[in-house]
């Protein structure tokens, strides 16, 4: 008996979960839906709750070291405490709110280089907290954030990779400790003034804002600098923009207040 109440202390012959999602697509401000399976095992147990979690790898500036940590950043409980039974099967469905700042991992059916996005469960069971189940998750643009990034691909850019960074970008309003950077390189137009282009957005219901980021290259007498560039788009009126006109010509403003661009 006593070797018994240890293993169940250990976890051993306990309850089980395991998520189905309805569709793992899905875009920022959107929802997943699907249905958690919890399986009991050879015991009764009390379980304190089920709860899912949006997590994705952030890359991490700390003084001269760069890391990658797995972070959560959007978290929903979907049970309160409820008793399972020795071999009881408990569903639970559920709808899971995706955050408008949830940073897009496919385009056009691609999946983004250096993008993981993932929806985990959590389930409590005497103050022991199993994280068995991950679910990958594919998040497509918003139709505001597939015009713009149609203009660059319109424009020659080509996708080269994306990450998210821990942070905040000054000036922005942001809902989340981290912001994606999805890099381009460059267009032939543009391949003699820049080693690469960094697009950002960050959404709200109404409106996002886009930041532009241009690693510049450097002359014989000059030093390479970086470009900013910031604007915002209502999701409303996002199709009433020529963006691919409206890029090239900030792009040249840019380059031409450095005398790169003639």
């Amino acid at each position: 008996m006593v070797f018994k109440r240890l293993m169940q202390a250990m976890g051993v012959g306990g309850p089980s979960v395991e998520t189905v999602l309805a569709n793992p697509n899905c875009r920022p401000g959107g929802q997943l839906e699907g249905v958690v399976h919890v399986a009991g095992g050879d015991h009764p147990v009390d379980v304190s709750y089920v709860a899912l979690g949006l997590v994705t790898r952030v890359e991490v500036e700390s003084g001269d070291n760069d890391y990658n940590t797995t972070q959560e950043f959007h978290r929903q409980q979907v049970t309160g405490a409820f008793r399972l039974e020795a071999g009881q099967r408990h569903d639970v469905p559920f709808r899971f709110a995706v955050p408008w700042e949830t940073p897009v991992t496919q385009v056009y059916g691609q999946h983004l280089h250096g993008m993981t996005m993932g929806l985990r469960t959590e389930l409590e069971v005497a103050r022991s907290v199993d994280k068995g189940d991950l679910d990958a998750v594919s998040v497509h643009p918003l139709p505001a954030q597939e015009r713009i990034l149609d203009a660059f691909l319109r424009l020659g850019f080509r996708f080269a990779r994306a990450d998210v960074e821990r942070g905040h970008i000054y000036g922005v309003h942001q809902t989340l400790p981290f912001y994606q950077e999805i890099e381009f390189h460059p267009a032939p137009q543009y391949a003699g003034q820049i080693n690469q282009l960094e697009v950002t957005f960050v959404a709200d219901p109404r409106q996002m804002q886009v930041v532009l980021e241009l690693d510049k290259r450097g002359g014989l007498f000059t030093e390479g600098r970086d470009a900013f560039g910031r604007f915002t788009v209502d999701h409303a009126t996002a199709d009433r923009t020529d963006w691919t006109t409206q890029l090239d010509a900030w792009l040249r403003q840019s380059l031409q207040r450095r005398g790169l661009f003639s």
